[in-house]
């Protein structure tokens, strides 16, 4: 396990909310979240707003000279006017042609002149109201979630998930973190997205549906206001130990593959250190 500073800086105490633009109130979304929480960590940012160059100026404000910007992306597809006739004369589906385009945003500690309020963070939901929460969200998805046992894991064959009870942990967060990464892992159900399920530890495979189930347990807890900062294993699987399919660390917990034994692996995606996590 990589060492873990002992104390509090101020990227550590700032929220770790969903990143949101300033001026819209959108959220952003896909890698941009790690691109923008890596740059709150990394700079040290009190908070999770942005804006673009323009936009601050739209707010009566304005970026500081000699601020340097985070870029992100968005994606889509267009489809050309002429193909789409063309498509309509042939009988055929229109062919769509794939863009990037990059942005250049700032966070609202880079800003000045803001109006007040547009800057400030979004105070945490008040005590008591984050586990019901978190269980309307999971009868939500109408997953078959089972809590007991000393495992938590996922299983494909049987379409389950299945976790200790809270009081197991040492703290709650964890137990959060714990069932909505188990949660991701049953997106990739063949009746769901259909991902695939079968690699076997240290394959690309397994890296990859590891890597979504982290990132979706921590975008959730985001989102929900049940994060706290990052784990040191997922900055390990963003920092590309999940892109090269293995782990220098000893195998802990054990991973059942259907007409196998079970063999000793460790759960590269889990977001603590709070209690085993398989898949079936």
């Amino acid at each position: 396990m990589p060492w873990a500073q002992p104390w509090r800086t101020a990227a550590a105490n700032a929220p770790l909310a969903m990143p949101k633009n300033a001026s819209t109130d959108r959220r952003y979304s896909g890698v941009n979240i790690l691109i923008l929480w890596g740059a709150v960590i990394e700079r040290g940012f009190s908070g999770q707003s942005w804006v673009t160059f323009r936009q601050a100026l739209g707010l009566g404000g304005n970026v500081r000279k000699g601020e340097r910007g985070t870029t992100v992306v968005y994606a889509d597809r267009f489809v050309l006017e002429d193909e789409r006739r063309r498509a309509a004369e042939a009988g055929e589906d229109a062919q769509a042609i794939s863009f990037l385009k990059r942005f250049t945003v700032f966070n609202t500690d880079q800003c000045d002149g803001l109006p007040e309020g547009v800057a400030k963070a979004a105070p945490p939901p008040p005590p008591g109201m984050i586990e019901p929460e978190a269980e309307s969200l999971i009868a939500a998805t109408a997953a078959d979630f089972r809590i007991g046992g000393a495992r938590a894991f996922y299983s494909p064959s049987g379409d389950f998930v299945q976790v200790p009870p809270p009081q197991a942990y040492f703290e709650p967060i964890n137990w959060h973190r714990t069932a909505f990464h188990e949660l991701g892992h049953w997106t990739g159900h063949a009746s769901r997205l259909e991902r695939d399920h079968s690699g076997s530890f240290g394959s690309k495979s397994y890296a990859r549906e590891e890597l979504v189930a982290q990132m979706a347990g921590a975008f959730v807890c985001a989102s929900r206001h049940r994060a706290q900062r990052p784990s040191c294993r997922l900055h390990r699987l963003v920092a590309g130990g999940a892109a090269r399919g293995q782990s220098r660390h000893r195998p802990r917990c054990q991973r059942r593959v259907q007409g196998r034994r079970p063999h000793s692996r460790l759960s590269v995606g889990h977001a603590a250190a709070c209690g085993n996590l398989t898949r079936d």
